[in-house]
């Protein structure tokens, strides 16, 4: 067995700062995602390497402009995007998008996050449709743009201030609506926390919160209802057919 094939089979790469679970897009779906705040250029350099050498996509998170472009300079096919401060390598092969999920941002100052949730989401092979300043305050706005919302599989709607849009978004459509409260607005606004708090109490039955700023997880949360939604028959997951036939 070559170098290539006998990393394709390890389960967990230990790399001495990091132990990277290679068995993660078989058991779940989609491979390990880098949180990249904390770690050196380095560091990341040496995680994207080994997972490229499993054969497995690339997503890392929360990335400086300095960060994301050592990385793009190292790895040519990757994508660096700066208000999203992602980094990310997709799966190589079939490119066609299978589902489809709409990030509404409520204000331009919404689009750090909203556009962490749809770089994750294309990264999970999902078609992600960006909807941006449709805030309560212009509530024609929303009203204009609703035709490019109706119909998705998902929604995820980021949202500070009062983060009153998740509520009313959440009454006009029939599909799961995952709201992020960002750390958008003044004093009283604690810090996204009156945010949270008004998007938890929604009296939409249909909305469900992640935590502050969190656009990465409400964007995967999304992109697994919509990949699962569009799953071809008879697909499951490795470990479930292994499962099954035991």
């Amino acid at each position: 067995m070559n170098d290539r094939a006998a990393s394709r089979n390890e389960k967990t790469a230990d790399l001495g700062h990091t132990q990277l679970d290679l068995d993660r897009q078989r058991r779940c779906g989609f491979s390990e995602v880098i949180f990249g705040e904390a770690k050196s250029v380095d560091a990341l350099v040496r995680i994207v390497e080994r997972l490229l050498a499993a054969g497995q996509p690339v997503l890392a998170t929360r990335l400086d402009a300095e960060k994301g472009s050592r990385l793009a300079e190292h790895f040519p096919t990757g994508r660096y995007h700066p208000t999203g401060r992602t980094f990310r390598i997709d799966a190589a092969g079939d490119h066609v998008r299978r589902g489809r999920v709409a990030v509404v941002a409520a204000g331009t100052s919404d689009l750090p996050v909203a556009e962490e949730a749809r770089e994750t989401i294309e990264w999970m092979g999902v078609e992600a449709e960006l909807v941006v300043d449709v805030g309560v305050a212009g509530p024609q706005r929303l009203a204009e743009n609703l035709p490019r919302i109706v119909g998705s599989d998902a929604v995820v709607v980021v949202a500070g201030m009062e983060a009153a849009l998740a509520s009313v978004l959440g009454g006009h459509v029939d599909c799961p609506v995952i709201a992020v409260p960002t750390s958008v607005g003044y004093g009283a606004n604690f810090g996204g926390l009156a945010a949270l708090l008004g998007m938890i109490n929604s009296c939409a039955a249909n909305v469900s919160v992640v935590n502050i700023d969190a656009g990465f997880k409400a964007g995967y949360i999304a992109g697994m209802i919509a990949a699962r939604a569009h799953r071809p028959a008879g697909q499951e997951a490795s470990h479930v057919r292994s499962a099954a036939h035991q």
